[in-house]
């Protein structure tokens, strides 16, 4: 790691490592020692630090409370079999982190800053990272305004924080999914490709009674039409079909993911065709009705791979081929892990290591 920001540190006097049991880690329930802030003020990022998790104070004014000015971003650190910590390519994430402020008018973060940032709490917390399959150190960089003014207009104060988070997986089994025709994610000329928390609030309602109905995902639908494909409510949504890899292609609706992009570029390497483009509902229920759909799944940092075991379309249920068996799918997992725990040689550099 490049040591060019100057970070200071307070380390806790009381750490919870010792209490914490790993091997029950809900997601994004349990928290490392330690946290990192930023302010931005006057134009520039400064006041970079590391300090003991813990409560915030704020103004009750401030204006992200009112307006929503805030976002975040979602990678994972890894401990490699040699011992060593990796996260996994932070870099896309630090290019759609300042998309996504661009977008909510807010100030960028400087690239190198934001690994930099990262990878400092990582390293302090580094025993913090499980050593067991499957888990893995969540990482949740966000950025919220600050400003104790009740106007709607851009803030001209922000905070920048790294929260670290021991987890376990995020879906525990294949999962079924109800395709929306009634609610929508985003609309064309919004801000669906930014991680807002405004696009997540909105999605709680539909997500709620879709739990009710017994699903576990919301498989979202464009706005204007609930005709084509969009992406899951913690993923981008993927398919194999007739031996092709088809996604949705990325447009302002729709989050250009990590995982979804790492997937897709082994894929080509490969030789398998992909096609990134829009993705009607009634070809995919074709493609399951016909047998040519052999996969389907949810792309993305904390559900990495997520199987879908049935789709249910205008209350009629479509059960997928068993996703245990599933060719494509845990050939991917495999691939992926490989990279992301050292267990080959990483010659994309995706992984930072820290």
């Amino acid at each position: 790691m490049t040591d060019t920001l100057a970070i200071k540190v307070t380390k806790t006097t009381s750490s919870k490592l010792s209490k914490t049991d790993f091997e029950d880690l809900p997601f994004g329930k349990i928290f490392s020692d330690h946290m990192l802030t930023a302010d931005y003020a006057d134009g520039e990022w400064k006041n970079f630090e590391i300090v003991p998790y813990g409560n915030i104070s704020v103004s009750p004014a401030m204006s992200s409370l009112h307006y929503g000015q805030t976002f975040f971003e979602g990678l994972k650190a890894y401990r490699n079999d040699d011992g060593k910590i990796s996260i996994f390519r932070p870099d896309k994430n630090a290019k759609r982190f300042n998309s996504s402020a661009e977008r909510m008018c807010m100030p960028a973060l400087p690239e190198e800053l934001f690994i930099q940032s990262i990878g400092a709490v990582v390293d302090l917390d580094r025993d913090w990272v499980p050593n067991k399959k499957d888990y893995t150190l969540y990482i949740r960089p966000f950025m919220f305004a600050t400003d104790p003014y009740l106007g709607v207009q851009p803030s001209t104060t922000y905070k920048f924080m790294v929260l670290l988070c021991p987890t376990g997986k995020y879906f525990s089994k294949n999962l079924s999914v109800k395709i929306e025709t009634e609610y929508t994610r985003s609309a064309e000329g919004g801000f669906g490709y930014a991680k807002a928390a405004g696009n997540y609030a909105g999605s709680l309602y539909p997500g709620k009674k879709a739990a009710e109905q017994g699903f576990d995902q919301i498989l979202w639908t464009d706005a204007k039409t609930h005709e084509y494909v969009e992406e899951m409510g913690a993923a981008n949504a993927m398919f194999v079909i007739d031996g092709k890899l088809v996604t949705p292609s990325t447009r302002d609706t729709i989050l250009d993911g990590v995982t979804r992009d790492s997937i897709i570029t082994l894929a080509k390497e490969w030789g398998m065709e992909v096609e990134e483009r829009r993705v009607s509902v009634a070809e995919v229920i074709e493609a399951v009705e016909n047998g040519t759909l052999t996969d389907a799944f949810g792309a993305g940092t904390a559900a990495v791979i997520a199987s879908v075991a049935d789709i249910t379309y205008k209350g009629k249920t479509y059960t997928l081929p068993n996703p245990d068996e599933s060719v494509f799918a845990n050939k991917m997992r495999k691939a992926m892990d490989d990279i992301k725990y050292g267990r080959v040689e990483d010659t994309r550099n995706w992984n930072y290591i820290v």
